[in-house]
């Protein structure tokens, strides 16, 4: 094991004294800040001096426990690794999904996983199984499907003081190792993902490690590429086939607590400086990764990849999360994939993605995507996963990326939807954040801890049994070929006001397993359920219908009770259809701002006066509303009114006037005054409210609404 000397005493005291600050110094010059109590030169030498006896004094003291704690973990010896490989088909197979080749992808195009969260699955109680039904090890799963790469997540410390694991897999250095052998065994490769923090890292956090807390940026340099050399020593030692290395996990904003550019290039290329050196020790070509998300901005991306150039960072690929629901379009990845390899001469990969087969939540804990993250034209089914993954596979070589890593693909539920789990969850780190990360991270753990919340973008079911889907990383050269299949029906709405005709369409859009047969397929609509639905009334009724294969069909029919106010809730600037009158020489009303005293948005009519009675009235006129009944209510709130106060909704037409009061009584004590039935015979109506009420008198109002209810 490669030997790594301590001097953290003597590196410390000499640069409380003597380390001078840069700007964007790039990888050669690491200097930080000169102290701020600096002496002359010759007491600068003589502190330095004490400073380095004292230390070197500390050291030796520790020797012997330091060279012990090396001879033991030197004498940490793994088994030989006997490696079992599996051949990529040599043309298209039967299967249970329709996969349409990929033209001239190779057969070294990485088809990646990230298998980060299996051995706390695995410990949780967690039992995978292979397609044919029997208990086998996922690794070898995953490599028979195809599968040539994995990648692993490493923290550096995810356990409180108590060793209490954080969670979202607790994965240290040792967890890697393991996974690391398994994949190691049946011939993939390993692509190790530090992110330099203890628990999760990405756009919306970068904690430094607990260790490293209280480092200047230097010695967060020095901290970082001895974790580094160590972790990958151990690695390589216990025989993981370590082929590529993230240093940092979506950096875009930040890394290991730092957020400066200058800073977080030094950290980079230390990182950088220490996978070479490791590379270089031990005759293995190890790819240098440097990633970052958020790839649907394109100019972000070109300044943070500039800043690389211009910080001197030696690294060989660019990693690009792209998750289709969230990250934009795959022509949007092709531009910046294409851009960085033109511009600056750097490979790429996408080092992230995922895609859902189902919306439903598997143990109890919310899930991250869902009905609305879904993509045009890719239901949440297998074959839509499997479609999903192969067409982000065929753009991305298309443009000479070198291949896709799926994110937790293995990460399943622990436990049914339907149960409390969060003690196996607590004890085993199975979920996405345990209890026991709040103190570290307060803002997401501290809040959110709980299940997984990808368990509907696995390529596991809930039980462990590997999808179809699965096997489209084995598929993308030479296809797979299935019966033709309708894999989904595009959703049918349709709507009409109050009083309307309902009417459904002939034909919905089909989507098949082979999506070059998508088309419209005539639909028979239930006319019992049709006939049902009472259009004098709002409301959603549900309509079932068929294909002529039988496939079921439904439709959401949607009776809609328009709201004839306008600018009811007050939200847009133009006030001037609200007609607003006041006795006496101030207006005690005005349109505020402000979303604590509004019931929906951030504006309401507001009313107060400290000294003068209050009597006021706000109105809006109609005058070409088509005939009918109508129904007209208000949200009103406010206090301090006093026994006398009046208040009232009201409504005029050619018939006469109604009103409804209502008595405000605290703040966001919602009081909804209504006039259920109002007779509109020649389109005239005028609705408002007027208020009577002392001084001192406060509220708001607001969600004017009027409906029309029936003919």
């Amino acid at each position: 094991m490669r030997k790594i000397v301590n001097k953290k005493k003597i590196i410390s005291a000499m640069l409380i004294i003597s380390m001078a600050a840069t700007m964007f110094a790039g990888c050669g010059d690491r200097s930080s800040e000169t102290a701020d109590d600096a002496g002359s030169t010759e007491s600068v030498t003589e502190s330095l001096a004490e400073a380095e006896t004292e230390a070197e004094t500390e050291v030796e003291t520790e020797v012997e426990t330091e060279s012990e704690t090396e001879t033991e973990t030197a004498a940490k010896t793994y088994p030989e690794i006997e490696v079992t490989t599996f051949s990529l088909p040599d043309g298209p197979e039967e299967s249970g999904i329709y996969v349409e080749p990929i033209e001239d992808i190779s057969d070294d195009f990485i088809r990646g996983m990230d298998a980060s969260s299996v051995l706390v699955e695995e410990n949780s109680g967690v039992t995978y199984y292979n397609s044919d039904g029997e208990e086998q090890d996922v690794f070898m799963t995953m490599a028979q499907a195809g599968i040539n790469y994995i990648r692993l997540r490493v923290w550096n410390d995810p356990y409180d003081e108590d060793g209490n694991g954080y969670g979202g897999g607790n994965n240290d250095v040792d967890t890697a190792i393991e996974l690391g052998r398994r994949a190691t065994q049946y011939g993939m490769k390993v692509c190790i993902d530090f992110h330099y923090s203890d628990f999760w890292a990405d756009p919306s956090r970068q904690h430094a490690p607990k260790a490293w807390e209280d480092l200047s940026v230097s010695e967060k340099c020095d901290a970082l590429y001895e974790f580094t050399i160590e972790s990958l020593t151990e690695l390589l030692d216990a025989g993981v086939d370590v082929a590529m290395v993230q240093i940092g996990n979506e950096i875009n904003y930040g890394m290991a607590g730092e957020t400066t550019a200058d800073a977080i290039m030094k950290l980079l290329c230390e990182g950088s400086r220490a996978v070479r050196e490791i590379s270089g020790e031990y005759g293995k070509d190890i790819q240098i990764v440097v990633h970052y998300t958020n790839i649907e901005d394109t100019e972000e991306i070109d300044r943070l990849v500039s800043n690389l150039e211009l910080g001197g960072v030696d690294y060989d690929i660019l990693g690009l999360s792209y998750y289709p629901f969230w990250d934009g379009t795959n022509e949007n990845m092709q531009e910046v994939a294409t851009m960085i390899q033109e511009e600056y001469g750097k490979k790429v990969i996408i080092a992230e993605t995922s895609y859902l087969y189902t919306t439903e939540d598997g143990d109890g804990s919310d899930n991250s995507a869902g009905e609305d993250d879904l993509v045009d034209g890719y239901p949440a089914t297998v074959q839509g996963q499997a479609s999903m993954i192969r067409d982000v596979c065929e753009a991305a070589n298309e443009v000479g990326v070198l291949g896709v890593f799926y994110w937790e693909g293995t990460w399943i539920p622990v436990g049914d939807a339907t149960e409390d789990n969060s003690a196996v969850w607590e004890e085993y780190g199975s979920g996405w954040a345990s209890s026991y990360a709040t103190d570290y991270d307060p803002e997401q753990a501290g809040l959110y801890y709980g299940g997984c919340s990808w368990d509907n973008q696995a390529m596991f079911d809930f039980d462990g049994y590997p999808l179809a889907s699965l096997n489209v990383w084995k598929y993308l050269k030479y296809g797979s070929t299935a019966p033709l299949a309708v894999d989904a029906v595009e959703d049918v709405y349709v709507s009409c006001d109050v009083g309307g005709e309902i009417e459904l369409p002939g034909t919905v859009d089909v989507i098949y397993n082979d999506r070059s047969q998508n088309t419209a397929v005539a639909v028979t609509w239930d006319e019992t359920q049709i006939a049902a639905i009472d259009t004098n009334m709002g409301g959603i009724y549900e309509v079932e219908g068929a294909l002529g294969d039988g496939t079921a069909v439904t439709a959401a029919v949607e009776v809609i009770m328009t709201n004839y106010v306008v600018n009811p809730s007050f939200e847009d600037a133009d006030t001037s259809m609200w007609n607003v009158t006041f006795e006496g020489g101030d207006n005690p009303t005005d349109f505020q701002e402000k979303a604590d005293d509004a019931y929906t948005g951030d504006f309401a009519f507001h009313f107060w006066s400290a000294d003068s009675d209050m009597e006021f009235s706000i109105e809006q006129e109609f005058t070409d509303l088509e005939p009918g009944t109508y129904q007209l209510f208000v949200y009103a709130q406010g206090g301090d009114v006093s026994d006398d106060a009046e208040m009232e909704l009201y409504a005029v037409t050619a018939d006469g006037e109604q009103t409804s009061s209502f008595m405000v009584t605290t703040w966001t004590d919602w009081q909804n005054p209504m006039i259920p039935e109002i007779e509109v015979t020649d389109g005239a109506l005028t609705i408002g409210v007027r208020i009577k009420t002392s001084a001192a008198s406060w509220g708001t109002l607001d969600d004017f609404t009027l409906h029309r209810i029936s003919d």
